[in-house]
């Protein structure tokens, strides 16, 4: 168990015997993280937070209350997920069919900088590339690709935002610049990548 001096989880939380978390993590009301999860340093667990055996999250990681993430979900560093969102982890459940365990398990991976909007649906097996926007009470079923605004039942491309979440707009060249930030993005063959710090 890691050194409880090191974070705070307040006294309603359960810690498995074997889980990890990271020092400056915030653990609040009712939260339960299973051994062998992994928090990195200064994330946040809202109330009723369930991260189950193998999710792994990286730095400063933000997840908001009554959200459950099964095994087979990976954070990078700075994503956040909004409150009431659901993650999968089995493609097709039945109660009489047990699915527990290798094999059955399909990963979902949340790129650095991602954020998922309240009540969002992520169907397991998924990419969310880095800095990925999931519009509230979306359902995910396929990959994102990197800067993608995406939201709709299913979840469709609408347009691309920079790390800050605001709107790029691209010129003919296939260039854009975030108003707040003035970074630099190409846009090239649909795909978009920040080429210039602010």
């Amino acid at each position: 168990m890691p050194d409880a001096s090191d974070y705070y989880a307040h006294p309603t939380a359960v810690l498995d015997e074997g889980c990890r978390i990271g020092a400056g993590c915030r653990i609040w009301h009712f939260c339960h993280v299973s051994a062998g999860a992994e928090l990195g340093p200064d994330c946040s667990l809202g109330q009723n937070v369930f991260v189950a055996e193998g999710v792994m999250l990286g730095r400063n990681v933000k997840v908001q209350n009554n959200v459950s993430l099964y095994s087979g979900v990976t954070c990078a560093d700075d994503v956040f997920i909004g409150p009431s969102a659901v993650f999968t982890n089995v493609l097709n459940p039945r109660a009489a069919v047990p699915r527990r365990g290798a094999g059955h398990y399909q990963p979902t991976r949340l790129g650095q900088g991602v954020s998922i909007g309240a009540n969002s649906t992520i169907v397991c097996g998924v990419s969310l590339g880095e800095y990925a926007f999931v519009g509230a009470g979306s359902v995910v079923t396929r990959d994102v690709a990197p800067y993608a605004l995406v939201y709709g039942n299913p979840a469709r491309h609408r347009g691309w935002l920079s790390t800050h979440g605001r709107a790029l707009r691209f010129g003919d060249d296939g260039r854009a610049t975030c108003p707040e930030s003035q970074e630099q993005y190409q846009l090239t063959d649909g795909l978009v990548s920040r080429i210039s710090p602010g």
